[in-house]
């Protein structure tokens, strides 16, 4: 018996937000089909994908290397409801589930996600009936389970699940980067849901790639503590570790990447009292870094009025603060401004910091990386 929803489920999650391309920019259907087949076989079986990744056409890889390809029953595939994509609408929104469904032809959503809930949307929600309608959606069995990924504080998570007590999980950002950051508050938003008896999903257990090649003085400590693990493998052996855990998700963009999380995670084993010291002194060589904490969602993008490619200036930033790399963090800059707008053409609208799921002073970061590279 279960101690709690979703006890049992493997633990490694595939997400499908970071998938494998082709040089035209496609996605690499082939090389997905293969790393699913590497999933299933290695007895996986949680599979998430959003109305808004890569603007559809991640459902619709879901659906030519997945459901086209494996029985129904073999695997759980999780999609999201992105409320204020596009042109909001309560019809819009609405339609979300249904577009999602024919792209996918899964027949059903085994769980479904209000997408991304923070300050700056979460009354949206409830401004279009999106609760009530997963509820609904539920009862006529396009979804059997049914919860929302968050980004923002404790108490709004709080609240969230005071007032909607019948959500059955929620998606967080845990890693061991962020477990004690004040301005992703991992920890606490855990802590909330567990208190609420919540099961949770864990999403960017290695922040975006960023824990998978982590500085120097992190990657020196974990391959002193064992020099055959990937330093992927401690991130997502850290947060699947954790009570409470339905699946950890990993953006796997390769076969290889696929190879070391099966490898590890195809017979997982929590973190014991030693791994766990190990975590505190990476977390502690992490502290002293000053990096920008982009994970490159792109959520910013979308809406900024200059066309500023922000996760790729932040990007040459921190090849500089973390790596030392000055002149090759200068060509990265100028060759990601070339076609687009510059860090200096920032009209401070603010859109970028309202939906950005790291928290990031984006527009003060911005004013950083104009004052470094010069425009």
């Amino acid at each position: 018996m279960e101690r709690y929803f979703g006890e049992n489920t493997p633990k490694l999650g595939f997400g499908l937000m970071r998938l494998p391309k082709l040089k035209n920019g496609r996605i690499d259907i082939e090389q997905v089909k293969t790393m699913v087949d590497m999933f299933m076989e290695a007895g996986q079986t949680y599979f998430d994908t959003a109305f808004v990744y890569d603007g559809g056409e991640s459902e619709r890889a879901a659906k030519a290397a997945l459901v086209d390809r494996y029985p129904r029953e073999s695997y759980t595939l999780a999609t999201k409801l992105c409320a204020w994509a596009g042109n909001p609408s309560e019809k819009s929104a609405k339609q979300q589930l249904f577009t999602s469904l024919e792209r996918t032809g899964a027949g059903y959503f085994d769980y479904y996600l209000l997408h991304a809930l923070q300050t700056s949307n979460y009354s949206m929600y409830d401004d279009f009936h999106i609760w009530d309608f997963v509820k609904e959606q539920k009862e006529k069995g396009l979804i059997k389970h049914w919860g929302f990924s968050f980004h923002s504080t404790p108490d709004i998570l709080d609240m969230l699940l005071t007032e909607h007590p019948d959500t059955e999980f929620v998606q967080l950002q845990l890693n061991y980067a962020d477990w004690e950051n004040p301005d992703v508050t991992a920890r606490a938003n855990y802590e909330v849901a567990r208190k609420h008896g919540k099961s949770i999903v864990v999403m960017e257990p290695v922040k975006g790639g960023s824990l998978a090649n982590p500085v120097d003085e992190v990657c020196k400590i974990l391959k002193e503590a064992d020099p055959d693990a990937s330093c992927a493998s401690w991130a997502i052996r850290y947060a699947a570790s954790l009570d409470g855990i339905i699946s950890v998700l990993s953006g796997m963009s390769n076969i290889e990447q696929m190879a070391d999380n099966l490898s590890y995670m195809k017979d997982f084993k929590p973190l014991d009292r030693a791994e766990q010291e190990v975590i505190k002194r990476a977390q502690e060589a992490l502290n002293a870094v000053n990096s920008i904490p982009c994970t490159a969602c792109h959520y910013c993008t979308d809406g900024c009025p200059m066309q500023i490619p922000i996760p790729e200036i932040f990007a040459a930033r921190n090849r500089q603060l973390i790596w030392g790399q000055w002149q090759e963090g200068r060509n990265d800059y100028e060759s990601a401004v070339r076609d687009s707008g510059s860090a200096s053409d920032c009209v401070e609208c603010g859109q970028c910091e309202n939906v950005c799921p790291q928290q990031i002073k984006v527009i003060g970061r911005l004013k950083e990386c104009a004052e470094n590279f010069g425009q």
